[in-house]
C-alpha cells in the first residue's frame, strides 16, 4: 500500500553571502512573463552585476515567448496555425529542433504529451464558464485533429506543415520549462556561478547559494501539523509540478481540471498532482505532464526506466506514489 501523503513544494532561496562564497550576493526579482510569475535569482559580486544578469535572463525568456507563444499574433507558432491546411512555414532553427524535441518525447510517452493538444481548446475553454460537456462528436472532431506524428517537418529547409486546417500546436506543457533552461544557459555562460529560475513551479538551480548550501526543495506532510518531511537537495538539477494550477470546470457537480489526454480528449481523473526531477526543466516539464495523463501505474513504469529521472504522484485520495530513487529517499 502507498503511504498517505500530502505534499507541498518550497524553494530555500539564497540568502545574503557568507561563509563559503563570502564575496558573493543573492539577489532576486519576480517578473510576469509568458502568462506566469517568474522568479529569478542571480549570484553576483554586487547589486549592479545581479542586476544586469537578471535583466539578461529577462530579455531571453522574452525572446522564447516571442518565438513559442500561440497568443502572439507574430510568432511563428501562430504562424504555423494559421497556414494549417494551407502550406509549409519555414521557422528558425531553434524553433524548428524545439518542435522535433517534442516529436522524441511524444514517441516516449505514447503520445501522453503532444504539442497538437491545442486542438482541444476548441471544445474545452478554461479561460470561461464553459459548464457543460462537449457532445461526443465534437470531441471525436477534435481527436481527428490531433496527433504528433501528422505534423510534416523538412528539415532541409527548417519547414513546419499541419496538414488539417483544425490542426494546431501549443508549447503550454513545456515552455516555461524550456524558456528557464535557456535563461540559465545564458547566463552560465555568461559566468553567472549560481542560480535559480522559478517559472511558477517549473524550477532550475545551478552551483550552491551564497551560502555555499545546495538548493533546496522542502516536501510538506501536513499530516503532522504542516511540518516539512524532507528536504530534497537540488544540484544542477529542475523540478516542475504539474497539477497544481487552479483552472478548472465545475460540470455536473464534477470538477475537472484543464489537462486533457490528447489520445481521447478527455479530462484526465484520479491525480491531484505529479512532480518530476531531472537536470533539464524543459524534459521535467514535458514529463510532469505526460505522467499525470498517464496514471501512476504506467507512468512509474516509464521514469523507473529513465536515467536521471524521478517522479512523485499524489492522487485525489491523498495518497502519493514514488519512483524507485524517490521511494529510498522517503525512507
Amino acid at each position: 500500500m502507498p503511504r498517505i501523503l500530502l505534499f507541498f513544494l518550497f524553494i530555500l532561496p539564497g540568502l545574503q553571502a557568507y561563509g563559503q562564497q563570502e564575496e558573493l550576493l543573492s539577489l532576486t526579482r519576480n517578473v510576469s512573463l509568458m502568462g506566469s510569475n517568474f522568479e529569478i535569482t542571480v549570484l553576483a559580486e554586487d547589486e549592479s552585476i545581479a542586476l544586469i544578469n537578471i535583466e539578461e535572463a529577462v530579455d531571453e525568456i522574452s525572446r522564447i515567448e516571442a518565438l513559442i507563444s500561440s497568443w502572439k499574433e507574430d510568432s511563428q507558432t501562430t504562424l504555423i496555425n494559421s497556414n494549417a491546411g494551407i502550406q509549409p512555414v519555414v521557422v528558425d532553427k531553434e524553433l524548428f529542433e524545439l518542435i522535433l524535441y517534442c516529436q522524441s518525447l511524444a514517441e516516449l510517452t505514447q503520445g501522453a504529451f503532444d504539442i497538437t493538444h491545442a486542438s482541444m481548446n476548441k471544445v474545452w475553454d478554461f479561460n470561461q464558464s464553459q459548464n457543460y460537456l462537449p457532445a461526443a462528436y465534437e470531441i471525436g472532431e477534435a481527436v481527428s485533429n490531433t496527433g504528433f506524428r501528422k505534423i510534416v517537418l523538412d528539415p532541409d529547409t527548417y519547414s513546419v506543415f499541419l496538414p488539417l486546417p483544425e490542426m494546431k500546436i501549443g508549447f503550454g506543457a513545456i515552455g516555461k520549462g524550456y524558456a528557464a533552461d535557456r535563461a540559465k544557459a545564458l547566463l552560465k555562460e555568461k559566468g553567472v556561478p549560481a542560480g535559480m529560475i522559478n517559472a511558477a513551479g517549473d524550477i532550475t538551480t545551478w552551483g550552491t547559494r551564497a551560502t555555499g548550501e545546495k538548493w533546496l526543495i522542502g516536501i510538506e506532510d501536513p499530516l503532522a501539523n504542516g511540518s516539512l518531511k524532507n528536504w530534497i537537495p537540488l544540484v544542477e538539477s529542475s523540478v516542475a509540478i504539474t497539477g497544481t494550477q487552479e483552472r478548472y470546470l465545475w460540470v455536473n457537480g464534477e470538477k475537472l481540471k484543464d489537462i486533457i489526454d490528447p489520445r481521447n480528449g478527455q479530462p484526465v481523473r484520479g491525480l491531484a498532482k505529479v512532480t518530476v526531477f531531472h537536470k533539464d526543466a524543459a524534459f521535467a516539464d514535458a514529463l510532469s505532464t505526460a505522467l499525470f495523463v498517464l496514471g501512476p501505474i504506467k507512468g512509474l513504469e516509464l521514469v523507473n526506466e529513465l536515467p536521471g529521472t524521478e517522479a512523485i504522484f499524489l492522487d485525489e485520495e491523498g495518497r502519493a506514489f514514488y519512483s524507485t530513487g524517490m521511494l529510498s529517499r522517503q525512507q
